[in-house]
Formats: structure tokens, sequence, C-alpha cells
């Protein structure tokens, strides 16, 4: 008898196939490219890290996020990557 792995089932609320559903097509590329780069290169290990960060500039900073429609600790790991790439 062959033993087959067992994946987890994931399941979504109702509301969620509702937000996907009226997704713009530059919005399901994004989510598409940003699934890619962080489950196409491999496995990478995350390390939870504190920062200390003035009130007004993370408020500042997540304000513009919002408005561009990217989550702030993406930008913030984006700006990263950019600044190492030079």
């Amino acid at each position: 008898m062959r033993k087959t792995a067992s994946r987890p089932v994931q399941y979504f609320s109702d509301e969620y196939l509702e937000q996907c559903r009226a997704m713009k097509p530059e919005e399901i590329l994004e989510f598409l490219e940003n699934f890619r780069s962080l489950h196409g290169e491999g496995k990478q290990a995350s390390r939870l890290i504190s920062l200390k960060i003035p009130e007004n500039l993370l408020e500042a900073f997540r304000g513009k996020c919002r408005l561009e429609g990217v989550k702030y600790q993406t930008q913030i790991k984006r700006l990263m990557s950019a600044w190492l790439k030079g």
C-alpha cells in the first residue's frame, strides 16, 4: 500500500471570495508576482525583528502604503531589497 502525502485544505470565506472576484487585473498580477517571489526561489526563512520608529514617520509611511494599495511591511522589504541591489 502506497502512502500519499496529505496536504492541508484551505477554506475561504464568502467575503474573501467576493473580494477576489472584484480584483482588477493589475491587482491579480501583483498578487501573482508577490506569490512567485515569495515561493518561487525556494523557501527562505524569515526572522521577526523589532524596530523603534518615530510614530509620525510610521503612520505617514503606512498611510502612503494604504493609498497605493500595498502592505507596509511588504514595502519595507521592497525598499530593503532595492537598496541592496543599488
